[in-house]
């Protein structure tokens, strides 16, 4: 049977966001918990690959938008992004959830305690990259009462948008790099090199995107007319 470049592309994509990371989390070497547990954190960490898989599906991703039209790739992106920013604004819930079934510190006590601990760093950069996700998921939501108010309208506010998709990247990447019980070296590489990967197509978009300066050439002979 013969694979279409489109199913080829959707199959490579689902590899990668999403059988690499859980390749990655079943050798890693991290003790195994509670069924619950162990469930909430491969949730987090596909939607944190969902995340960072969303940088790729930027127009400068010839490839992809040599197989798929426009609209459909923007509709996948809503979809994911949406779904990934779900879980991960649930995801300090999610963290003392198990708590309702086990004995000791009370839920309330504990998700209070995690996130005033003010002196873990970790802590800090989950919560700092926890606000900028809100920022990103509630601006997107509102964009289109946004982009009248940038001075560039619609590249004003593109700017915006990536500005604050790289810097929840970069502080989330950090935290579950410090904290993160799967983020081993073998799952931090995956995750560095997919960023690098994704930011580089992010600055792909803007260069193409930036208003070329005319030449030398042009402007005198715009000047000798």
């Amino acid at each position: 049977m013969k694979l279409s470049a489109r199913t080829f592309a959707i199959i490579a994509g689902v590899a990668i966001f999403v059988g690499l990371p859980l390749l990655f989390y079943a050798l890693g070497d991290a003790p195994r918990r509670t069924i619950l547990k162990e469930a909430l954190s491969i949730l987090t960490l596909l939607a944190f690959t969902m995340m960072l898989g969303q940088f790729f599906l930027a127009r400068s991703n010839e490839t992809l938008l040599s197989l798929f039209r426009p609209p459909q790739i923007q509709k996948v992106h809503k979809v994911i992004a949406y779904t990934a920013i779900g879980v991960i604004f649930l995801h300090p819930a999610l963290i003392v959830l198990p708590r309702f079934l086990e004995g000791g510190i009370r839920p309330w006590d504990a998700f209070v305690t995690m996130i005033t601990d003010w002196g873990n760093l970790g802590i800090v950069l989950g919560l700092v990259a926890w606000g900028v996700m809100v920022v990103l998921g509630v601006t997107v939501f509102f964009r289109k009462n946004l982009i009248p108010r940038f001075t560039l309208r619609y590249r004003g506010w593109r700017y915006f948008h990536g500005a604050l998709a790289v810097s929840f990247t970069i502080l989330a990447l950090w935290h579950s790099i410090a904290l993160g019980r799967h983020t081993d070296l073998a799952m931090s590489v995956f995750f560095v090199t997919l960023a690098l990967l994704g930011f580089a197509l992010l600055a792909r978009l803007y260069w193409a995107a930036a208003p070329k300066k005319p030449s030398n050439a042009l402007i005198s002979g715009g000047a000798a007319t």
